[in-house]
């Protein structure tokens, strides 16, 4: 499985405790910046994961910001794209379980990498559900038919 992921300068610390975490357990993963801690604009870099996920070049991306807010916000104006902020062990198995998310974004000033592991853990182990989830993503996919032309 192919992995893209992605900081800004207040995830870059997390993105690369996590990336090297991956890496050490076997992933294919990309680091598609940023490479410093120094100021950029979270936009970037969330675009590069989403429209790589959202193409095919890549079935799973992580981002990280601050909050972990914007990168989701971003992420998900890509069609596609089913991106969730977790905070835990247990938004990252629901998000997989029920919603199929691809893209999991975090924050890197509210999550120690400790908890980091465990979700990216649960969020690599958890596979989707199918079944009465499925028609649910079946609408998304209908309003992202709608509204991306």
């Amino acid at each position: 499985m192919k992995v893209l992921i992605g900081s800004d300068h207040a995830g870059y610390k997390l993105k690369v405790e996590v990336f090297n975490y991956l890496k050490k357990n076997g992933y294919d993963i990309e680091d598609v910046g940023t490479y410093s801690e120094e100021s950029c604009d979270y936009v970037d870099f969330a675009k590069k994961v989403a429209f790589g996920v959202s193409r095919g070049d890549a079935e799973r991306g992580i981002l990280i910001c601050g909050s972990g807010i914007g990168m989701s916000i971003v992420a998900n104006k890509f069609p596609g794209v089913r991106a969730a902020l977790c905070t835990s062990e247990y938004h990252a198995r629901k998000s997989r379980q029920d919603n199929n998310s691809n893209i999991l974004t975090m924050g890197g000033r509210v999550t120690t990498f400790e908890i980091a592991k465990l979700i990216v853990d649960a969020w690599f182990n958890t596979e989707y559900a199918g079944g009465r989830h499925q028609r649910r993503l079946d609408k998304i996919y209908n309003i992202e038919k709608e509204n991306f032309r």
